[in-house]
């Protein structure tokens, strides 16, 4: 049953960062992670601020530096523009990749990022540490669909699929709150559970993200996104790989890896970018990069599979590439 709340909805981002700082709420874009966080008791909450109407929050727009997408912007929007499709092709495949058709038209690309995970435990009947508690019920439980890098304390895997491809193409966040504006890397906007497991993101609770900032691609730059999923309708990422790889001919100048499904953060992997640096994705680079990437990988008990399927689907992206 849905708890009882004030809702509230605003026409600037002012007036919502004045809602957020009267008290305890919780902003409402979308609405598709909030909705059911909120009808499964994750959390209560007092107030919900919508920030929905708030025009200048939506949109894509390309500039000198790059493209801006508003946080409002839907996530069918991020798929089907003209400009992420020709510049950030790695991006319009994620965004594609995200939930069922529905999903991807009221759900937004800040919301994408800001989600909350989606662990049984977290979600489920548990005072698990992420909500509170001392324990991280997946270490010795059911763990078929958490992580094999960063556990710490939390074993949960990040949701988003947007993020790692955001990560590799090096995006930034902006945010607004009583204290003005900032500018975070996206690399620095989540927050490992070694950090603090009850937290997802730098986000003070009166901020809000009001968009994403993309550098203009580089000559050279190829970008990519491969996900594997137990379902292919609507789930989320088993195993993930987010590329953005800039060539110089046939060789590899810049490298920038990250994976999906693997760690309670977007997962860099700094071995992968090591062994394709400067060389030619033949066969023999594509391997050593694949063993590489699983090296410091450390399983649960029954996540195990998550190793040669990430050999592969690495592999397989890799080949793509070469190929492109």
């Amino acid at each position: 049953m849905m708890p009882a709340f004030q809702y509230v909805r605003v026409r600037s981002i002012e007036e919502g960062i004045r809602h957020l700082s009267s008290g305890d709420a919780r902003i409402h874009a979308g609405g598709t992670d909030l909705l059911g966080c909120l009808r499964e008791n994750i959390f209560t909450v007092p107030k919900v601020v919508s920030i929905s109407n708030i025009k200048e929050l939506k949109g894509i727009r390309e500039e000198r530096a790059g493209l801006k997408i508003g946080a409002l912007t839907t996530i069918a929007q991020v798929a089907e523009n003209p400009l992420v499709k020709k510049h950030y092709p790695g991006l319009a495949r994620a965004a594609m990749e995200v939930g069922s058709p529905q999903l991807r038209a009221q759900g937004t690309i800040g919301g994408n990022i800001c989600q909350k995970p989606r662990c049984w435990y977290y979600r489920g009947d548990f005072h698990c540490i992420r909500k509170g508690g001392d324990t991280c019920f997946a270490f010795t439980g059911e763990s078929q669909y958490h992580c094999i890098f960063g556990g710490a304390a939390c074993y949960i895997v990040h949701p988003s699929d947007t993020a790692p491809v955001l990560s590799a193409l090096h995006a930034t966040v902006g945010i607004k709150g009583p204290k003005g504006s900032r500018s975070v890397a996206i690399d620095q906007f989540f927050v490992p559970p070694a950090t603090d497991p009850r937290k997802e993101t730098v986000l003070a609770p009166q901020e809000i993200v009001t968009e994403i900032s993309i550098p203009a691609p580089p000559p050279g730059l190829r970008s990519s996104y491969r996900k594997v999923r137990a379902r292919r309708s609507w789930d989320f990422a088993l195993a993930g790989v987010a590329l953005a790889l800039r060539f110089d001919g046939i060789r590899v100048s810049e490298a920038s890896v990250w994976l999906s499904g693997a760690s309670p953060v977007p997962w860099r992997s700094k071995e992968v970018e090591q062994e394709i640096l400067g060389k030619q994705l033949d066969e023999k680079t594509i391997t050593r990069a694949v063993e590489a990437s699983v090296k410091n990988a450390e399983p649960l008990t029954k996540n195990e599979y998550k190793i040669p399927l990430f050999k592969a689907v690495i592999a397989e992206e890799l080949e793509a590439m070469a190929r492109a």
